[in-house]
């Protein structure tokens, strides 16, 4: 899984683009979500979404997903689950300082960032905390609540 991680830093301006395309998509089906509901799809949408981010972006399935943010890179893999930005504990040669045979989290969604063409200071928003309720839901499925809920939030992407 780590070295998927990195591949998806690496990779993180097409894997960005095809993210967002995703999203779009199931904005756009809110009006069939809806008559389905939510409720019945969220189990459904996180069977599908749990393997694949697991996957290519070593995700933790918190249901606050930011990977669009942060250059493809889950920032719920530090080891202090720092959500906005590195702890000051980076070393000098960007490792983490928990585990220094792994580069700070921070430090690749920053190198990911770059290569996602996204404005510098996108990565500097800061994030509101994890809310553990949502821990093991469909990160797509609220994304689409929110965006129908809070369209004109959808700038900040």
């Amino acid at each position: 899984m780590y070295r998927m991680r990195l591949w998806s830093a690496r990779n993180a301006a097409w894997l960005g683009a095809l993210y967002n395309v995703w999203e779009n998509i199931l904005i756009r089906l809110h009006p069939l979500f809806a008559r389905i509901g939510y409720e019945r799809l969220d189990n459904l949408f996180l069977s599908i979404e749990k393997p694949i981010k697991g996957f290519l972006f070593d995700s933790r399935s918190c249901g606050q997903c930011t990977l669009n943010i942060t250059g493809m890179s889950c920032p719920m893999n530090c080891p202090k689950t720092m959500r906005n930005g590195p702890c000051g504990g980076v070393r000098p040669d960007g490792a983490c300082e928990v585990k220094p045979d792994m580069p700070c989290v921070w430090v690749v969604a920053r190198d990911g960032n770059r290569r996602m063409n996204k404005n510098e200071h996108t990565i500097e928003l800061v994030l509101p905390p994890v809310d553990a309720r949502l821990q093991g839901t469909s990160a797509w499925m609220r994304k689409v609540r929110e965006h129908n809920s809070h369209p004109e939030l959808e700038s900040l992407r």
